[in-house]
């Protein structure tokens, strides 16, 4: 299956009026500089116009930043430089320790609520993780402010294959210097993980999209592509540059281990080459219909447990992070300015030459919608799902979804065929559906086995068409209630005894109501027996699916977080599509982090 995802991450600015991370960030800064004036002497401090007597060491506020590792070094440099001037904030020294730390695990972690974090300040390298720190709104609360620095992805490659390619005058879409590269094995092109880096996710919605302009079977085109890079994955960027091909003597063209080519930042290609021997430097490929932006935003991390001192010093250091001395020091990290401003000194050494298109304009931010696809796509493409679809029968579904001439079952039946669209034939998807009484003293039935979709099914069909004919025929049943837990523990059981090794196993369970059988098992009953059969090394966690304005999302995700799982809600049944893959990809991730 590719992989499915995670982040609901950009949102498109609109013309006319700011986007709502634009709004929200405005009122962050707003609320920062009412604290710095709070007490009447914050402007005359924050200028250095009032002098203290008091030693630094006895006055110092303390914060911990938590940083991107490719932006930590340039923000340690900026923070020890305050500590040397004795920049002061409301009469008392700013000490600011900074730690490097991977923005999807911070992400991760601070959705997940839990312990406070020991950080109050969070430099992602992207917008795209503030969307998966929010999560479902249940974690640790985050305020975005604006970047503080910026990087465009672009595609670095060794000497000899970026001379095969026409580099520095032959300029590419993303979807044709991917192609080129890939074409008869011409480059060996890797890349890091999707779910786990930024520069990867926003690579691979930009060749979804570029390939989208080009026409024909793009999304066919775009598998296959995600297929490859899976093939030469890495976790991190700093792990995918360790496999490029070392220099001299033919090696660039030996060992076929090692990559020729990989998705990369500008930043990240200019630390390269700054190591690297003269042979070794990379060239790097701007593709021309437009370079996506890692842009670092300042983050305050549980804004209301932060003292009035603390408040007034993360405003001081995020004014210091933008002022001339810190953009020299992020140009010498390899950074741009959080404008996009190209530097010849820095484009220069990450690689790049004229005519590359360097200094065009950004592209425009992927929406929340196409990352989406594109990391769904990326997990379906990585490792294979077997699902077990179990939706509710009973006579609710018949209800109109408000706005539409359709009910709820329609608009699922819809969604669950559109959904089935995204899984490749070596994905086992399965049905079953309940409603009380459904198949004799049991609530619930099998429609269709869990089987590949690419299998051959009678009549000469696949088991793909057979599942979407039995979706479409699913009809509610009048005056069925809902026997959920007895129908979450039967399929349940039947999916962790028919567990595949080595693929993505879970149970998406679609309901628009609690558990309405009074003779079946309780909800207690139901999770303690949950509790029992869940193994972690043979994960089979349950995706539950509130649909519909009356539904509780509580009641279910209780249910589901047994099983390393979640619930979610949806208003319209429209949007099952897009939440069944958003919670594979959070709890693929799960899984990937209970086994790390």
């Amino acid at each position: 299956m590719g992989r499915h995802s995670l982040p609901d991450a950009y949102a498109r600015e609109e013309r006319g009026d700011a986007s709502p991370k634009r709004r929200r960030r405005t009122i962050v800064i707003a609320t920062l500089l009412v604290l710095a004036v709070a007490t009447g002497t914050g402007v005359a401090v924050e200028g250095g116009l009032l002098s203290f007597s008091e030693s630094c060491a006895d006055s110092a506020v303390r914060l911990f930043v938590a940083a991107s590792p490719d932006i930590a070094p340039a923000i340690g440099a900026i923070a020890e430089q305050t500590r040397v001037d004795e920049v002061r904030s409301g009469g008392r020294c700013l000490d600011v320790e900074v730690v490097a730390r991977d923005s999807y695990k911070v992400a991760d972690a601070l959705a997940g609520g839990g312990e406070t974090p020991g950080f109050q300040i969070w430099l992602p390298d992207s917008d795209l993780w503030l969307d998966r720190a929010e999560g479902l709104g249940t974690g640790i609360p985050i305020s975005p402010s604006d970047s503080v620095a910026s990087s465009p992805v672009g595609l670095a490659m060794v000497p000899s294959a970026a001379r095969r390619l026409g580099w520095p005058r032959k300029t590419y879409s993303w979807a044709e210097v991917v192609t080129a590269a890939l074409r008869a094995d011409r480059v060996r092109l890797g890349a890091a993980d999707p779910a786990r880096s930024a520069t990867g996710l926003l690579a691979l919605t930009s060749i979804a999209a570029s390939s989208e302009q080009q026409g024909g079977d793009s999304g066919t085109r775009v598998a296959e592509t995600a297929k490859v890079l899976a093939e030469r994955m890495s976790d991190s960027d700093a792990q995918m540059l360790e496999t490029l091909a070392r220099s001299g003597s033919g090696a660039e063209e030996g060992n076929p281990r090692r990559n020729q080519a990989v998705l990369v930042s500008e930043q990240a290609a200019f630390t390269h080459n700054a190591e690297a021997a003269d042979s070794g430097e990379l060239d790097l490929f701007y593709p021309e219909d437009g370079t996506p932006l890692l842009d670092y935003p300042y983050t305050l991390v549980d804004e209301e447990r932060l003292t009035l001192a603390q408040s007034r010093a993360a405003l001081r250091f995020m004014t210091l992070l933008s002022d001339e001395s810190s953009r020299a020091v992020f140009a010498r990290h390899g950074f741009r300015p959080a404008d996009r401003e190209a530097e010849d000194t820095v484009v220069a050494s990450a690689g790049d030459r004229f005519p590359q298109p360097y200094a065009a304009p950004a592209a425009e931010a992927p929406s929340a919608k196409e990352l989406q696809e594109a990391l769904g796509m990326w997990t379906i493409t990585v490792q294979s799902a077997r699902l077990t679809t179990v939706v509710d029968a009973s006579g609710s579904m018949s209800t109109p979804v408000p706005g539409r001439d359709r009910s709820r079952m329609d608009v699922t039946q819809e969604s669950l065929i559109q959904a089935l669209t995204q899984f490749t034939p070596d994905d086992e998807i399965g049905l079953w559906e309940f409603a009380t009484a459904l198949d004799g003293e049991r609530d619930y039935r099998e429609l269709m086995p869990t089987r590949r979709l690419g299998d051959p099914a009678q009549g000469g069909s696949t088991h793909r068409e057979k599942l979407s004919a039995a979706f479409a025929g699913l009809q509610p049943v009048p005056g069925g209630a809902t026997g959920l837990y007895d129908t979450a523990l039967a399929s349940y059981q039947e999916a962790r005894s028919t567990y595949r090794k080595g693929k993505f196993n879970a149970l998406v369970i679609l309901t628009d109501g609690s558990n309405q059988d009074e003779d079946g098992i309780s909800r207690s009953a139901l999770i303690a027996r949950l509790q029992e059969l869940a193994d972690p090394e043979r994960p089979v966690p349950i995706i539950a699916i509130a649909v519909g304005p009356d539904t509780d999302r509580e009641e279910v995700a209780q249910i589901a977080r047994v099983t390393g799982g979640d619930g979610y809600e949806v208003s319209d049944p429209v949007e099952i599509q897009a939440v069944i893959l958003r919670a594979i990809v959070s709890a693929g991730q799960n899984g990937r982090a209970a086994q790390e």
